[in-house]
């Protein structure tokens, strides 16, 4: 169902073997494709679209740290079927119920140009199903584009094929990026769900303590949470084994970008407890050193080889992330 696409299997800073050289990434499983709606309209996300009149049941949601996308305006909303909760026992990797959807919206140069679904099929933790919808030009109905779409209605926005998505998706156990208990733990905007409200709506199995503010500096803060939310899914110490197809993006465990609920929830004593700490500094990150730390290269460049960071999804340097991250470094 999706085309086959050319990435580098090690899409990690330096320290990861390049072992093929190129992968493809896997084609979506025809089974669970076939099963999503071929019209957005048909997946339960708005009563109106038109209107931009969600359905009953559709909560919007805005993570704390956003992946880039090359600057893209990005809407989310999440949908729990009646009566199920999300199993929270473990607050880093949440299991979702059988029937959950998760939509992002992608807008770009005020053009609306893609919306994604991924949907849980099965009780499975790799039983998911993603696909892109193209949004018309009235505006009313998107229609899936399992193969993807390059420069989509107009604007130099990639609609990615329904292979590449668990390219990211597939590092994570909970296969959900952006709906966890580290990136809901901050007071939610007008009309959007967090996790005070999530916990108190009983959508969660396990009711977390109270967050507390992490003991690091606000620019710390801000350098820990882009390297979870962009570089994590993929360099993380507890990614799923790939028994359910290979990823196209399949770094080494080397390091962790991830900030953890513990960092969170009871409260850092100091970033140096962070995985980033513990695993990076001094070889991805030179403390003091920004020039000489090959995080810097890699966010800086666009090229397949060496490997840009973000590896998927952009085309242009967040030049804003690396300004931010090679300051903090410098501090360091």
């Amino acid at each position: 169902m999706g085309i086959a696409l050319f990435a580098l299997v090690s899409s990690c800073l330096g320290g990861c073997g390049l072992i093929e050289g190129y992968r493809q990434c896997a084609d979506a499983d025809p089974i669970r494709s076939a099963r999503l709606p071929s019209h957005l309209s048909e997946t339960g996300l708005f009563a109106d679209a038109s209107a931009d009149t969600l359905a009953s049941g559709v909560r919007a949601y805005r993570p704390a740290f956003e992946l880039w996308s090359d600057g893209a305006m990005k809407r989310r909303w999440i949908w729990l079927p009646a009566n199920q909760r999300i199993d929270s026992s473990d607050m880093d990797n949440w299991s979702f119920p059988v029937g959950t959807k998760v939509w992002k919206e992608f807008t770009r140069d005020g053009v609306r140009v893609e919306t994604r679904l991924l949907q849980k099929m099965g009780p499975g933790a790799a039983d998911w199903a993603a696909v892109a919808y193209l949004w018309n030009p009235q505006g009313t109905d998107a229609v899936a584009v399992p193969d993807g779409v390059a420069n989509a209605r107009g604007t130099p926005h990639d609609v990615p094929a329904a292979s590449e998505c668990f390219g990211c998706h597939g590092g994570r156990a909970s296969r959900v990026l952006g709906f966890s208990a580290v990136q809901l733990a901050h007071p939610a905007e007008a009309g959007m769900i967090d996790l005070d409200q999530l916990a108190g709506q009983g959508a969660l199995t396990v009711i977390p303590d109270a967050p507390t503010p992490m003991h690091a500096s606000s620019e710390t803060a801000a350098a820990l949470g882009y390297l979870h939310a962009n570089c994590s899914h993929c360099h993380n110490q507890q990614r799923p084994p790939t028994s359910d197809g290979f990823r196209c993006f399949d770094p080494e465990k080397s390091y962790d970008f991830s900030l953890h609920w513990k960092d969170l929830g009871n409260g850092l004593a100091a970033p140096e407890e962070t995985s980033t700490y513990q695993t990076a500094m001094g070889s991805a990150i030179k403390r003091g050193n920004p020039g000489d730390s090959p995080i810097i290269e890699r966010m800086h460049g666009r090229s397949r080889f060496p490997p840009s960071m973000p590896p998927l999804g952009t085309e242009r340097v967040d030049d804003h992330a690396v300004d931010l991250l090679s300051h903090w470094i410098t501090s360091l």
